[in-house]
């Protein structure tokens, strides 16, 4: 397990357009194992790869269903429908943004084996998949948000509120 530094806002990194990857190299493998673990270390449901410092078009998502995926030169080939809600990053810590996205997508993109899938995704996955496509093109969820970015109230605080 080895962990990756997160780049936050402001890191030149995160503004970039990735490159494809046209073949798997024991580099990417690693990379991919390790943006996984540091995924799952900060308690996030998706990471891409720019926000571990590395300009190639992999994302991996996990949205708690028991179904991790990879997506090795993802796009997005068909959408429909529409979902507002909020969303945060690992790269924006501490804020939330309300952010209009579809509600279904269909991503075509390469898996780990360098085989041609179709993933198609609802609710969060749609979201998901959306939201980590973006940071290949150098895309924040800020620069979609419907407003300001906020920084949620924590749960204790809530309870002050009432």
């Amino acid at each position: 397990m080895a962990l990756r530094n997160i780049r936050t806002e402001g890191d030149d990194v995160l503004r970039k357009s990735c490159k494809r990857v046209d073949k798997m190299t024991d580099r990417i493998a690693v990379l991919i194992d390790d943006m996984f673990d540091t995924m799952y270390e900060a308690n996030g449901v998706g990471l891409a790869a720019p926000q571990v410092g590395i300009l190639k078009r992999i994302v991996v998502i996990d949205i708690g269903d028991d179904n991790p995926i990879c997506l090795i030169n993802p796009e997005i080939i068909a959408q429909d429908g529409e979902q507002t809600g909020d969303e945060g990053c690992l790269s924006l810590p501490g804020l939330v943004g309300t952010v209009t996205r579809p509600n279904h997508v269909v991503c075509r993109a390469l898996d780990e084996n360098m085989e041609e899938i179709e993933i198609e995704g609802e609710g969060l996955l749609a979201r998901a998949i959306c939201h980590e496509l973006d940071h290949l093109d150098g895309v924040l969820y800020r620069d979609r948000a419907d407003g300001p970015l906020t920084r949620p109230v924590p749960p204790e605080e809530l309870d002050d509120m009432e």
